[in-house]
């Protein structure tokens, strides 16, 4: 938690004038005990009512006092605390954004979530409590034990041995929580990725009559959080019973010992009875204590997890250059010896080199898991390469800035991912300024405009979370019209017509060669027609290039290419007009 102080820098003031109210707050409460001896021993003893009123409203007053002091110190607690949470959550999702896609990967989504959210939470109340009772209750147990001694040194023993076996409950428990508090929250992550993986998945769990099998995983999951969290509930109930057995011991003590004291004339009626509100005091204070010891090793557990998200430095390091202008005489892109492996497992790619020039379309074929989706995502440099290079416009691509690179792009990735907003909202996501007639030749070109203007509300009409609202088909038209917007000098199309038809699939891959003439377009498919009029056409195989050249020349020299076609094609099929072999 030490590590997170840099974010209270702007609260200082709240960080001092909040503990100090709670400390004026704290030094009323422990005058009032004096206060009541005299009202036993002068006003009551003598019988004088005015002395027993006006030390009575002397009581009220501090009382009111210490209202105001009070509300005054919580109002710095909200503001330093949520002050706190929002940038650290700022910072964190700052951070989480500058990372590759192996470390969020490595992270996970729903444990990444839950740190945003619960951890960060936790860490906030930890700092409210701070500011409310961290210096107020130790300073209560002192001020007690202090006033006590002044009252009767013999009897203030009493005070000293219940405070330090209180101290040693306290540490026990302290002691036993940490390792479950931090196991909790792991748990957590585990139930919040089964719940995300439910709802979003809920179509296939549906499909697949799997409902009972995930509700059963669910359950697991949940029953081992609760089990964990009974276990530090089972230690945690511990504090109050332990601590009150001891305090409440010692009041006795105190009245037992304290009665023989009066008996003998050395402490009067009103001292007893201020040493029992001492004790007492103490006991409150102590209790509090355990709950602050409760919540800072809580919190003590997220800011653990807070900072190794922190500690996760992203592997893809951004250069300085900007992408300008890509020359026709450099290649657009070119791979040369490149090969690339995920932490976790071996290599994807090896040795892969080639050439794609500015206008060319390149479409990418092969089996599944054979690499094509890992080649494309090294162009935006989303994983850096293992060995070799990529260069774009003829320069390395770690040397430029992610801004300037990736903005020079178009990418429709596998998932048709839609946003939450209107279609205009969604068709600006690469240009903010794009202007009605850019978004009109996006929507035409990605075969999308002819079902938007059937929408009463056109662009204006609202996307549900994901596109849920919408067909698959159109998500993907819709995804490939908002990379087309501000016409980008290289298109990455990862598998992205999948959901359409064969009719329209032609038809994008005809508007696109008319439309995008200086564009540099990847296409990945698993079908030969979509590619097979592409300029080059890389096959992979298990991660190596075994083919690369156009249709014709690949149905002649790659038995890999031709093998796709076959499993495609009918044989007269396989060459163009003129060309049959």
């Amino acid at each position: 938690m030490f590590r997170l102080r840099r974010y209270l820098k702007k609260y200082i003031l709240q960080l001092i004038v909040g503990p100090v109210c709670k400390l004026t707050e704290a030094v009323f409460e422990l005058i009032v005990p004096m206060i009541t001896a005299d009202i036993i021993d002068v006003g009551v003893r003598t019988g004088d009512p005015y002395y027993v009123w006006s030390r009575g409203s002397l009581m009220v007053l501090l009382g009111v006092l210490g209202l105001g002091f009070a509300l005054v110190c919580q109002k710095s607690a909200s503001v330093a605390a949520q002050g706190f949470g929002t940038e650290l959550r700022y910072d964190m999702f700052r951070h989480i954004g500058s990372l590759s896609h192996s470390e969020l990967d490595k992270l996970g989504t729903p444990s990444l979530i839950t740190r945003m959210t619960s951890d960060i939470n936790q860490l906030q109340w930890a700092v409210a409590m701070l500011i409310r009772l961290v210096i107020r209750a130790p300073f209560l147990v002192v001020g007690a034990l202090i006033a006590a001694m002044m009252i009767d040194m013999r009897l203030s023993l009493i005070f000293f041995g219940a405070s330090l076996l209180i101290a040693l409950i306290l540490f026990l428990v302290m002691n036993r929580s940490v390792p479950y508090f931090k196991s909790m929250q792991s748990r957590l992550d585990k139930v919040s990725l089964i719940s995300r993986e439910n709802l979003s998945g809920a179509r296939v769990i549906r499909a697949f009559n799997k409902e009972k099998d995930d509700c059963d995983r669910f359950a697991q999951s949940n029953d081992d959080l609760k089990a964990t969290s009974v276990r530090i509930g089972r230690i945690s109930a511990l504090l109050n019973p332990l601590t009150y057995i001891v305090a409440q011991g010692a009041i006795i003590a105190v009245v037992w010992f304290g009665a023989g004291f009066v008996n003998e004339g050395e402490l009067t009626t009103g001292e007893i009875v201020a040493l029992v509100n001492y004790m007492t005091q103490i006991l409150l204070a102590m209790i509090v204590v355990s709950n602050l010891v409760v919540i800072f090793t809580r919190a003590a557990a997220s800011a653990s997890r807070v900072n190794e998200v922190f500690d996760t430095k992203p592997s893809v390091i951004e250069g300085t250059r900007v992408l300008g202008e890509i020359s026709p005489e450099k290649p657009a892109v070119e791979f040369s010896g490149v090969s690339f492996g995920y932490k976790e497992g071996g290599k994807v790619l090896r040795d892969i080199s080639f050439r794609a020039m500015k206008g060319q379309t390149i479409g990418i074929i092969g089996g599944t898991g054979s690499g094509k989706t890992t080649l494309v995502n090294l162009i935006p440099r989303f994983y850096d390469v293992s060995g070799g290079s990529v260069s774009v416009g003829g320069v390395n691509v770690r040397e430029y800035t992610f801004s300037s690179l990736r903005g020079k792009m178009g990418i429709v990735p596998q998932g048709s991912v839609l946003f939450a907003g209107s279609i205009r909202d969604n068709m600006t996501w690469k240009k903010k300024d794009a202007s009605d007639e850019e978004i009109e030749n996006a929507l035409k070109t990605a075969q999308a405009y002819e079902f938007v203007e059937k929408f009463p509300e056109k662009t204006d009409k609202l996307i549900l979370a994901g596109g849920k609202n919408l067909s698959g088909g159109q998500r993907q038209r819709l995804t490939i019209a908002r990379a087309l917007v501000g016409k980008p000098d290289i298109l990455i199309l990862d598998d992205s017509a999948s959901a359409l038809d064969f009719a329209t699939d032609a038809a994008l891959r005809r508007s696109l060669s008319r439309d995008l003439g200086d564009t540099t377009v990847f296409i990945v498919s698993q079908r030969v027609g979509t590619v097979r009029s592409a300029d080059m056409i890389l096959v992979l195989d298990e991660g190596e290039l075994v083919g690369m050249g156009t249709h014709d020349q690949l149905v002649d020299d790659c038995p890999v290419y031709r093998e796709i076609c076959m499993t495609q094609l009918r044989e007269e099929e396989m060459y163009a007009p003129g060309v049959k072999k």
